[in-house]
Order: C-alpha cells, then sequence, then structure tokens
C-alpha cells in the first residue's frame, strides 16, 4: 500500500464559537480567513473571548490532511517543529495515537497556536501564531525522510517559507514522490503569487483550491480557475462549498456532489477532503471515486466543531468508503 508524507505548521487549535462579529474588525482580522499575529495579541483574543466556551485539539492544516489519511488505513508521516511544552507533547501524543509517524523537530519558541472562531453561518476566521512551527527551515529537511513515501502533501501557509518549500519539493521529486500542494488561504496566495506560480509549474503534481483561492491564484471564476490550475499540474482540484468539488485530470473534468450533513464548523473541511482524496488516489481509484472520498469525509467534519471526529465516526466513514471502493 502507498504511503502518504505531509509537512505543514504543527498547531495547535483553540475552536470557539462566536455570535459578535466585531472581534474581527477589532483584530483586523478578516473573516474567513487567517492572520498571523504575535503571541500577545493571541492571549489578548482569547482574553476577550474567556466568557465563550473553547475546545482544544492538535491542528494545522496538512496535519489535519495527513490524520485524515491516516484515519482511512494508510500508512503516513507528518514533518513539523514543536517545543518541548505542553501544546508539543499534545501534537506528538495525538499523531501516534492516530499511527502517524511524527517527524516533529524541536523548536526553541513555545508551539503554534490557531484560535479558531467560529459564527453562526459555521464560517471560521483564523488569529495564528505560528510559534516555533515558523523555525523549520531548509537545514531541517533532510533526503532520508522522504525514503518509502509515494505522495507528499503540503499546506499552502509554508508557502510564505519560499528556501524551506523549495528545498521540500526538490528533494521530494529526486526521491520519485508526488507532490500534492493544497493553497489553504487566499491572502497567503496573493501575496506569494510569482513563487507560487513557479513552484506548481515546475514540482506540483495535484493542486487543491476553494474558491477564494483559486480566484486568488488565476482571478477566474471557479470552473475557469479549474482549467488553469491543470495547465501547470496533473491533477487539479477546485473546492466549491455546498456545491461539491471540480477535478480535472487527463483532460477530463468530473463534478462531485457533497453528502447530506448539518454543518456546525467548516474548520478542517478542506483539509479532510484533501485526504480523502489523496487516500482514493493512493489506492489507484477512478478520480470520481477519490473525489467522493473526499466529500464524504468533509461533510462528516462539518458536523463537529473543530477538525477531528470520534471513533466511531471514523467506523462509519470507513465503512461508507468501502462501499464506494465497491460500487
Amino acid at each position: 500500500m502507498a504511503k502518504v508524507l505531509g509537512m505543514g505548521n504543527a498547531l495547535v487549535d483553540i475552536m470557539i464559537k462566536i455570535e459578535d462579529e466585531s472581534v474581527f474588525g477589532e483584530f483586523q482580522l478578516e473573516k474567513g480567513g487567517m492572520r498571523l499575529v504575535d503571541a500577545k495579541t493571541v492571549e489578548t483574543v482569547l482574553s476577550k473571548l474567556k466568557h465563550l466556551p473553547a475546545e482544544k485539539a492538535p491542528g494545522g492544516s496538512a496535519a489535519n490532511t495527513i490524520n485524515g489519511v491516516s484515519n482511512l488505513g494508510m500508512e503516513t508521516g507528518f514533518i513539523g517543529k514543536v517545543a518541548s511544552d505542553a501544546n508539543g507533547n499534545f501534537m506528538e501524543h495525538d499523531m501516534l495515537k492516530n499511527h502517524i509517524q511524527p517527524l516533529l523537530l524541536k523548536g526553541n519558541s513555545p508551539t503554534g497556536v490557531a484560535v479558531a472562531m467560529v459564527t453562526p453561518d459555521s464560517e471560521r476566521t483564523f488569529a495564528v501564531n505560528l510559534g516555533c512551527a515558523i523555525e523549520l527551515s531548509p537545514d531541517d529537511i533532510q533526503p532520508e525522510m522522504f525514503d518509502g513515501y509515494d505522495y507528499f502533501h503540503i499546506e499552502g501557509y509554508l508557502v510564505q517559507n519560499h528556501d524551506l518549500l523549495r528545498k521540500a519539493v526538490k528533494l521530494a521529486k529526486d526521491k520519485n514522490v508526488k507532490v500534492s500542494l493544497d493553497l489553504a488561504s487566499f491572502d497567503v496566495v496573493r501575496e506569494n503569487l510569482g513563487f507560487l506560480n513557479e513552484i506548481i509549474h515546475d514540482y506540483v503534481d495535484i493542486v487543491f483550491a476553494n474558491e477564494d483561492e483559486a480566484k486568488a491564484y488565476t482571478g477566474l471564476n471557479p470552473e475557469e480557475a479549474l482549467h488553469k490550475i491543470y495547465e501547470d499540474s496533473d491533477v487539479a482540484v477546485v473546492k466549491t462549498g455546498k456545491k461539491g468539488s471540480l477535478i480535472k485530470h487527463n483532460n477530463q473534468v468530473h463534478q462531485i456532489g457533497v453528502i447530506e450533513a448539518i454543518s456546525i464548523d467548516t474548520t478542517g473541511a478542506g483539509d479532510l477532503y484533501a485526504g480523502g482524496f489523496l487516500f482514493g488516489l493512493a489506492t489507484g481509484l477512478p478520480l470520481e471515486k477519490c473525489g467522493k472520498i473526499g466529500s464524504l469525509l468533509a461533510g462528516k467534519v462539518i458536523e463537529v466543531l473543530g477538525a477531528k471526529m470520534d471513533k466511531e465516526t471514523w467506523e462509519f466513514i470507513n465503512k461508507e468508503v468501502k462501499r464506494i471502493i465497491e460500487e
């Protein structure tokens, strides 16, 4: 069976449901987006919202994706940087519990934290302090990390570290590992457009984008953006929210629907879609089935707060995946 390696910002998510969106203006946050802030701002935001219940879970976009692949029964690993602190231990123990090989390097700053504010429409807005996640450097990435892996999945938040990303994708290609990139955030795409064009054209095989990210990357609507992204990749995926997703490969376009779900929080929906899709792709399934598995995972994760699902949900998902494979 194929193996999937991920690399991204190892963060602990703190999820808080909010009603009053004035907090976004107060901290210069764009609804639905992600803003990098310092540790003091995180403390201020949490203090401002301390009257609301909060849930903590291991997070980070690529880590969520790899968690999804692993819970579908495929061997996985994850490269990231954490501190020798409570949050860092929390991340490592969770990966081991989910059968992910933790290639976690140790940083000097505290482990990164992402405050996810979830509004009644299920949209989430992030204030993120990367902590020592941002200390992950090109020198940390070694060729042997890619040994035995078939797919290498990277979150778009790492795009801001050009030297790190460039070295990682080069090493992956040297080992004949297929590279998957989730664009992850429209604001990161806007700020790194030239570099993204270069990296995707030269190294990336599979590109995931939602509607906002696809527009930021191409300036086009989802359907036109799909064709544009495909020009520089082998597989292009544009996620269109409640409409489902569009996939293009071998000059063929597949339109995938969504499953019925009661949305509570969209955190992790795109990450888990990518996890399901990559599992299908690495298993050698047709693209339509890859998309269906992605939609299944995305649909189930939006029914919970945060990006982690319990054992019973994963048992249901795995039964459904078996049914999709056997269709």
